[in-house]
């Protein structure tokens, strides 16, 4: 007997194509916040993540609290992209060393960066930061949906995943879950969790992008998938801020605004959702006993 699927145990027939389009990144910086939100307003995206310690969080806070119909996430964030546009922890630096580099800074997402994060990041600390990033959500009167990680695979260690799982269960949330085995232990505990390999728009090449894009929809296979992309306007304040993505970022704002973007969906009978169900099904399975087992 085949597995029951994430979207069966959504409600959908065993054959539908379901497809989450989540955009990353919000609160980066305003041409992004700017481009997200015109991406789920005017195109095909259908929920964002919200990076809290950004310098364009409150921006996007703002955008969030004008668009209550826009759902969205918490881009849980311990890294910083670059090395000249920088962000801190919202929880106090004394608080949380083990989280910073040398230089007493958020480390960088190289793999050499990422690597000594997770080799030094002590549970408590990741814990504390955590809380502060869904903390500052809550305190502007905002209303997430799911938790997911900003540069670091489910987390990045069981250990961290496992943690972000039970704060998802305390705040009535749900967790974005890409890697095996932690989906299918989820997925057997009737937790909607994708069913297909996850898509990150930064692995796409920015040349050919929509014809790729337009490919992948047909290619789409029976399941829950979802697309984390990551629109920006690429503007000025981008090329400057962000050379080595706003290629990636404007391309994706491109396709997803498109015409063809929607007709694409509608011949192939995609169904595009967001968080909502997903959230509902997890509080549900709490509600009923430990969602996560190890």
């Amino acid at each position: 007997m085949s597995p029951v699927r994430s979207s069966e145990l959504l409600g959908f027939d065993a054959d539908a194509r379901v497809l989450i389009v989540n955009c990353d990144d919000l609160g980066m910086y305003e041409a992004v916040n700017v481009a997200i939100v015109e991406s789920i307003e005017e195109g095909i995206a259908s929920s964002c993540s919200l990076m809290a310690p950004c310098p364009s969080a409150a921006h996007a806070m703002r955008l969030l609290r004008g668009r209550p119909g826009i759902p969205f996430g918490i881009h849980l964030t311990l890294v910083c992209d670059t090395a000249e546009y920088r962000w801190g922890p919202l929880a106090a630096r004394e608080s949380v060393p083990s989280l910073l580099d040398e230089r007493g800074e958020l480390f960088l997402p190289t793999p050499a960066g990422r690597a000594g994060l997770l080799a030094r990041a002590r549970l408590e600390e990741v814990e504390r930061e955590f809380r502060a990033q869904i903390d500052a959500v809550a305190d502007a009167g905002l209303s997430p949906a799911h938790l997911d990680f900003h540069c670091l695979a489910d987390g990045g260690r069981d250990d961290i995943l496992d943690l972000t799982v039970a704060l998802a269960g305390e705040y009535g949330l749900a967790v974005r879950v890409w890697l095996e085995p932690a989906r299918g232990r989820l997925r057997g505990r009737g937790l909607p969790v994708i069913d297909n390999p996850f898509l990150d728009s930064f692995s796409l090449d920015v040349e050919g992008k929509p014809a790729r894009c337009a490919q992948l929809l047909r290619e789409l296979p029976a399941g829950l998938s979802e697309w984390a992309v990551h629109p920006g306007l690429g503007d000025e304040e981008a090329r400057t801020i962000d050379p080595s993505g706003w290629r990636v970022r404007r391309t994706d704002y491109e396709f997803l605004t498109s015409r063809r973007a929607f007709e694409l969906l509608q011949e192939e009978g995609i169904v595009v959702i967001d968080y909502a169900g997903i959230q509902r099904a997890w509080t549900g399975a709490a509600r009923g006993g430990s969602a996560y087992e190890t």
